[in-house]
């Protein structure tokens, strides 16, 4: 992967976007679905417009989805200053499925995509059988990516279970703080043993930088060249922060791949005819800037 760091605007949601954003109780209408996919060339042109002012060293990204974003995937394979992402994964699922059945890889091959992307959920505490069930899947398209030459991006998010929650009191904030990490770590550290083998790890953001720290030599673990890049998780604009300040010094982290926290206000906005196309528009290519300038310089504060 080239040495830049790497800024993806992430807009692959489909089933959560469906549903919360758009307010779809049912399948979508071939007139939602147009609107749909008009509001994700939205967000890339909103990228496109950022790429100019982008700051030295970086290189933008986009993640979009097959069933709304053809169009985008199509328009970004010809724009060289694009890296292309595409999921893999069905949308809307608790454990992983793939979002073409059986014809997975027909349609994963399909674009010229610069990384395909996987998102799994796990926890130690969840049931072994489908843990072990996911890794094997996951292990398998990681060995398709490398001998497809399609970079892979493995997205992991660790929900907290019962038990986890109990430990601190019901607090979410706290198992961010106190837990979440080391579950991260040992989930990482079984996903390699079970051959999971990405070129970057998106992973959710840590809170003190001994811990960025931590995920990122395990992502280098017996020799690996695997990196990682900061996911946003819809966080509130304080918590996204944090988190990429945390990560900026550790020189393995190289970039991110933030969606709604950029995109969500301003679509919503825009739905509601508060404001029009051309602002919402603006509003997300000036929210993606402001979390790559601020990731760059919090690298260049620290020195990396």
């Amino acid at each position: 992967m080239p040495d830049d760091l790497l800024l993806i605007l992430a807009m692959d949601h489909r089933d959560s976007l469906e549903k919360e954003l758009y307010r779809l109780t049912d399948a979508p209408t071939p007139a939602e679905a147009a609107r749909i996919a008009a509001d994700k060339l939205l967000v890339y042109r909103a990228l496109l417009d950022a790429t100019a002012e982008l700051p030295a060293g970086t290189r933008a990204g986009i993640l979009v989805d097959e069933e709304y974003a053809a169009s985008v995937a199509e328009l970004a394979t010809a724009v060289t200053a694009v890296d292309l992402a595409m999921p893999i994964e069905a949308s809307g699922h608790p454990w992983f499925q793939f979002a073409f059945g059986d014809a997975w890889q027909a349609h994963a091959e399909f674009f010229a995509t610069d990384h395909s992307k996987v998102l799994i959920r796990d926890n130690p505490g969840f049931e072994a059988s489908d843990r072990t069930a996911q890794m094997a899947t996951v292990a398998t398209v990681s060995a398709w990516a490398a001998a497809a030459g399609r970079p892979l991006i493995v997205e992991l998010l660790i929900p907290a279970t019962d038990a986890d929650l109990a430990s601190v009191g019901g607090d979410v904030l706290r198992y961010d703080r106190e837990l979440r990490s080391g579950l991260t770590q040992q989930v990482i550290r079984e996903l390699q043993d079970a051959g999971v083998e990405p070129a970057l790890w998106k992973v959710e953001g840590a809170e003190t930088t001994a811990d960025a720290q931590a995920i990122a030599d395990l992502a280098h673990r017996g020799g690996r060249t695997a990196q990682c890049i900061v996911l946003g998780r819809h966080a509130p604009a304080d918590r996204l922060e944090h988190w990429l300040d945390v990560a900026a010094p550790v020189a393995d982290f190289v970039g991110f791949a933030i969606g709604r926290s950029i995109w969500w206000d301003a679509l919503t906005d825009h739905l509601a005819g508060t404001i029009d196309e051309a602002e919402a528009q603006r509003r997300v290519a000036a929210s993606y800037l402001r979390y790559a300038n601020d990731f760059v310089a919090a690298r260049k504060a620290a020195g990396v």
